[in-house]
């Protein structure tokens, strides 16, 4: 189907590429009638979730669960998207949001529908997304709060998830002033009936964004509590190293008076000044080990 034949079909007409080259863009340019400053920012990577009116269209930017840019034009009878693959190579898969503009008769497939289409597949996978956050974040504290702490791999662990929600964040957080804006009425080519189905996505949006917060706070409170068991393990190290350097000052002690080269010492002829400072050293021995294990200490 030719683009002249997609503009003069009774119901709007969606029409998606991926990565597309100069010459494609271009083309969709001369077709469409799409503002320059739009198309620049669709060659240019990693823009901030936005929505910008222009004469003839409007222009708005998302992100779907996987962080790969998804670029919509709007137009009077037409919706053109623009999908860039992420860092893996993955890019944002439209084939439930079309599934559901297909099921709308012909009559009834307005712009607005398949605006909120797309809008709603890509905020409900923000949930899919989340769980699994959750699901990290879970072994994350049960690593923590396991017998055994390898503190590399827990802090590594850490430190993936806490900047996956950052970067979340900073690509779902924005999409709210996106929403508010349609829901104003900015965009004339989405109907009010369409409106009215993007409050239930604007709504969905915030529960997400409220979930991404509240992983924050698990990641800021698994943090300190990695800290604190660490620092924990650290003074049971200390206090044992303390309480066996104590049980050896009490025997280095009397070796030292008694290895004192003196010639008045009475002990020293003494027949029983052998075994008592053995004796002795024991005693003390003894009684430190008692005494610190009765504190927990050895």
């Amino acid at each position: 189907m030719t683009v002249h034949e997609l503009l003069s079909a009774p119901s709007a007409r969606w029409i998606d590429v991926v990565d597309p080259t100069l010459e494609e863009l271009e083309k969709l340019t001369q077709d469409f009638g799409l503002h320059p400053m739009a198309v620049e920012d669709v060659t240019e990577k990693g823009q901030r979730p936005k929505l910008e009116l222009y004469t003839n269209h409007a222009f708005l930017v998302a992100y779907s669960a996987g962080l790969s840019e998804v670029d919509v034009f709007i137009g009077p009878d037409w919706v053109v998207t623009v999908r860039e693959r992420n860092d893996e190579g993955g890019a944002w898969e439209p084939k439930a949001a079309r599934s559901r503009c297909n099921r709308v008769g012909d009559d009834a497939r307005s712009v607005g529908v398949i605006v909120h289409a797309i809008l709603d597949e890509i905020v409900d996978e923000y949930f899919v997304a989340l769980d699994v956050s959750e699901d990290q974040i879970e072994e994350i504290e049960e690593a923590v709060f396991g017998e055994e702490l390898h503190e590399r791999d827990i802090q590594q662990r850490l430190f993936d998830v806490r900047r996956t929600l950052v970067s979340f964040r900073r690509r779902v957080m924005p999409l709210r002033d996106v929403l508010a804006g349609l829901l104003r009425g900015e965009v004339e080519f989405i109907d009010a009936p369409s409106l009215v189905l993007m409050q239930d996505v604007y709504d969905h949006l915030l529960r997400a964004v409220d979930t991404i917060d509240s992983h924050r706070e698990l990641m800021g409170n698994a943090v300190d509590a990695h800290l604190a068991i660490i620092s924990n393990r650290m003074n049971d190290v200390m206090k044992r190293m303390t309480s066996w350097g104590a049980l050896l000052l009490g025997a280095t002690l009397i070796a030292g008076i008694y290895g004192m080269n003196f010639q008045h010492m009475p002990e020293l002829g003494w027949k029983y000044g052998y075994p008592f400072a053995l004796g002795l050293m024991l005693t003390l021995t003894v009684v430190g080990y008692s005494y610190f294990r009765r504190r927990d200490w050895l």
